[in-house]
């Protein structure tokens, strides 16, 4: 089967590089400091998304089942490219300083350096990948934005699975594969088809909005 992505060229010139967190928070053009607050509003408001998802979770060893992915994948996907990458580092910053928003609570270096700290780093990736598609028009449909969730997903694998394999199976992969990736594949099935099904449903009602067009 052929996925069809949106292409830039193929985007009206006014909302080329646009998500949708800018048509639900619109920009004033003639206001540089409510720009500037809705711009910190919204990487705020990431961050927090992603630490609530965190929350959501089910104590496993060594890699515990979480609701991070849908809340990385959600927010990369409302806030594009370089406030889904801020939000995400700024999330990684304070769960490392101390506060506790990382999945089952928990807070440090030594968590995010740990066995799962790869997928807490695959989440920057996973967010800087998301928010470029997004703003590339990928999430207007739904194949297009099944396909980002899709390749934000195996972004944070990629991350997460080498690392795990590194720091608790000694290199591994096979054992990480196991322990780290396939017990997740139905789960993060799940959260990729939310995601994915909340975009095309969002623009779809910003788009009937009165006044707005």
């Amino acid at each position: 089967m052929t996925i069809s992505m949106p292409r830039m060229d193929r985007l009206p010139a006014h909302e080329r590089g646009v998500t949708i967190g800018d048509f639900l928070v619109p920009i004033r053009v003639s206001e540089r400091l409510y720009n500037r607050v809705r711009h910190l509003a919204l990487i705020l408001l990431g961050t927090l998304v992603i630490a609530a998802s965190a929350q959501v979770y089910i104590p496993t060893q060594p890699v515990p089942f979480t609701g991070q992915t849908f809340g990385v994948l959600l927010t990369a996907g409302a806030l594009g490219f370089r406030r889904a990458v801020l939000a995400t580092l700024l999330y990684l910053a304070l769960g490392a300083i101390g506060l506790p928003i990382f999945a089952e609570g928990k807070h440090g270096t030594e968590w995010l350096l740990g066995a799962t700290g790869g997928y807490l780093v695959g989440f920057v990736l996973a967010s800087a990948i998301v928010g470029r598609l997004a703003e590339l028009g990928w999430d207007r449909n739904f194949l297009g934005s099944i396909g980002a969730m899709v390749i934000g997903s195996l972004a944070i694998y990629a991350v997460g699975v080498p690392w795990l394999a590194a720091v608790a199976f000694k290199g591994d992969l096979a054992a990480a594969i196991a322990a780290g990736m396939t017990p997740f594949l139905l789960w993060d099935v799940l959260k990729l088809v939310l995601a994915a099904v909340a975009f095309p449903a969002a623009w779809w009602f910003v788009g009937r909005r009165p006044g707005d067009r």
